[in-house]
């Protein structure tokens, strides 16, 4: 009779910590939690979405995408991101690298064959192309480039644009963002911001 007693109060002990902690750490602590970034964080908390002119979501300043015609080729008019190794680009479901070694052979002639395109497009010498538009950030994702990429890219957005060259490059070094507490990490550019600041200078819509 003792043990049955005590099997079933230790059960029965199981059973109410069981309880609490479902109310608590996954009910109470979640809402809690949720209740507070909405208030505090609503922007961060819902994505970091970015909206157009007419509040229409394009995109997250947190995970970069591609601004390319219908075949995956470089639209001039508009900011370039660093390429994507995530799935067939800049996919969140399969965030990745290449996971290919600075030797392998494939890296290196793709890294030589981008060097060559962004040359070509941007009117520069490959010595003067920025490592970031050439290699594949570690999670695919990185929707920054640095501002060496974004004044690359001044000279070929404002002439597809026909903008001044120095009213482009003005709006790249307002997008210009510090680093973090002043020393973490090196000053960026959020390309979709960049173009979106872009498309309100010359009155064109992103994806127009």
């Amino acid at each position: 009779m003792s043990t049955t007693r005590t099997t079933v109060r230790t059960h029965w002990v199981a059973l109410r910590a069981l309880l609490v902690l479902t109310a608590v750490l996954g009910l109470a602590y979640p809402l809690v939690i949720t209740l507070a970034g909405q208030v505090a964080l609503p922007a961060q908390a819902n994505g970091s979405l970015v909206r157009d002119t007419d509040g229409d979501v394009i995109g997250s300043t947190l995970i970069g995408q591609s601004f390319t015609d219908a075949d995956g080729a470089p639209l001039p008019e508009w900011f370039q991101s660093r390429p994507s190794a995530a799935g067939d680009g800049y996919d969140a479901g399969a965030s990745s690298g290449s996971n290919l070694g600075p030797e392998n052979a494939d890296l290196v002639a793709a890294i030589a064959e981008r060097k060559a395109q962004v040359a070509e497009s941007d009117g520069v010498d490959e010595a003067d192309v920025p490592a970031d538009a050439v290699t594949a950030s570690g999670s695919g994702l990185d929707p920054h480039i640095s501002p060496d990429y974004a004044r690359v890219q001044v000279d070929r957005v404002a002439e597809a644009r026909g903008l001044p060259v120095a009213d482009v490059l003005a709006l790249v070094e307002e997008h210009v963002a510090p680093r973090d507490l002043g020393f973490l990490g090196e000053p960026t550019v959020n390309v979709l911001e960049l173009n979106l600041a872009l498309a309100t200078l010359d009155g064109a819509g992103v994806g127009d």
